[in-house]
């Protein structure tokens, strides 16, 4: 494991014990992704946050914003100190992302939101003749939402080859799999059916995310989508593909545990 998709884990972990939260399972399983992305492909600069030429990402799953609020104070965005106050009262660090915190591009938890927004960020670049690249992170339960699939069409007809979106295919969602809530497959006919260039990818395989990140546009013209599959509540081994750890908080027992076998990974 990336020692810094460790650490990120682990603030997770401890974040959500903090706040007796929830949707931990939901941001593990994102933790690789999101590493990956700051790590070795988005344009960004934590010193000089409002760069009209950085990169956008868009995280379309806000319930998991603990993932990505670890994640940007692991790569200088604030304070890694500030992560204490989140879910407490009158913090910006709030229970589904928020844009009030620093380098949060747009706030999230109404799922199928994220992705229209980012068309009209791809679009708006391209009518502005700017290379900054939209992603957007989103859930593949939230594929249920009509407004993905208006966006998905919107994209490919308006050609946006500056638009990748990187499904999280951990197959679980709230309650039970994704396969009995609302079927999925085949997803990557889909897609190709949308006129999206797609892949698909291990999502917790470092390198490979990376290589695959430096693909992007797949195709000339066309906007890209990266299938990640993906185990929710990766990295602790009790909380792997188990669907109550979508909603359940952590025990101190289970606090120390989690944090054991993160730090052992």
């Amino acid at each position: 494991m990336h020692n810094t998709a460790k650490l990120i884990r682990k603030n997770c972990v401890q974040m959500v014990y903090e706040a007796n939260a929830s949707h931990l399972g939901s941001a593990l399983s994102i933790v690789d992704i999101l590493n990956a992305l700051y790590a070795d492909f988005l344009n960004t600069d934590p010193h000089n946050q409002d760069w009209e030429d950085r990169d956008r990402l868009l995280l379309s799953k806000g319930h998991a914003c603990v993932a990505l609020y670890s994640t940007l104070a692991e790569y200088g965005f604030f304070p890694k100190d500030d992560l204490i106050n989140y879910g407490k009262d009158f913090s910006d660090l709030m229970n589904h992302v928020s844009h009030k915190v620093p380098g949060v591009e747009f706030s999230t938890g109404s799922l199928g939101h994220a992705l229209p927004f980012g068309v009209g960020k791809a679009m708006a670049a391209k009518r502005l003749n700017k290379k900054w690249k939209t992603v957007v992170i989103l859930s593949d339960g939230e594929l249920g939402e009509g407004s993905n699939w208006e966006a998905f069409l919107s994209a490919s007809h308006h050609k946006l080859d500056n638009l990748f979106a990187i499904v999280d295919y951990n197959k679980l969602q709230s309650l039970t799999t994704v396969e009995d809530t609302l079927n999925l497959e085949p997803l990557v006919d889909k897609f190709k059916a949308f006129g999206w260039a797609v892949l698909e990818v291990d999502g917790h395989d470092h390198n490979m995310l990376v290589e695959t990140f430096k693909k992007v546009p797949f195709e000339i013209d066309k906007p890209s989508v990266i299938l990640a599959h993906t185990v929710k509540g990766k990295g602790v081994s009790f909380m792997e593909n188990s669907v109550q750890w979508h909603y359940k908080s952590p025990s101190d027992q289970e606090l120390a545990l989690a944090i054991k076998e993160i730090k052992n990974a």
